[in-house]
């Protein structure tokens, strides 16, 4: 069981066929607006984080994908105004559908390298790096 205190939040490093990730851009009105993130979303009580995680990237994105397809990767592990954060980060190589910013200002194709000067989330930030060890980001085989 999860603490009540806690927020539990999927992610997703979807990688394109030339290696790029794609990145979200937090709209106005919202907690961190204007910062660039991975797309996902909370947990909910009871449902299975790759579950979650499709639902998620189907109602930010409009991409359909088999769950299956989600690879764990990172997490990030931290306290948020007045609860704590438990945010893990999969990678997707493999949807059906092109990528629309539904929920999101914008979104953005960019390289592991290009991400570390963009200014995202904090829980974001130690995910790019665990993203760039990723030695086969460069071959991957995704569509987009």
């Amino acid at each position: 069981m999860i603490a009540s205190d806690m927020l539990f939040v999927v992610a997703a490093a979807l990688i394109d066929d030339r290696g790029r990730v794609l990145l979200q851009q937090r709209p106005p009105g919202k907690p961190m607006a204007g910062l660039w993130e991975f797309p996902g979303g909370k947990v909910e009580p009871g449902e299975r984080p790759e579950a979650a995680l499709a639902r998620e990237l189907h109602e930010e994105l409009g991409i359909s994908l088999d769950p299956s397809g989600l690879k764990p990767l990172a997490f990030a592990s931290e306290p948020l105004e007045g609860r704590h954060l438990l945010l893990l980060l999969y990678t997707l190589r493999a949807w059906e559908g092109e990528p629309a910013a539904h929920h999101a200002t914008a979104l953005r194709w960019v390289t592991p390298a290009e991400m570390r000067g963009m200014a995202m989330p904090p829980a974001d930030v130690p995910l790019v790096e665990a993203l760039a060890g990723v030695g086969s980001v460069a071959s991957a085989s995704g569509t987009a």
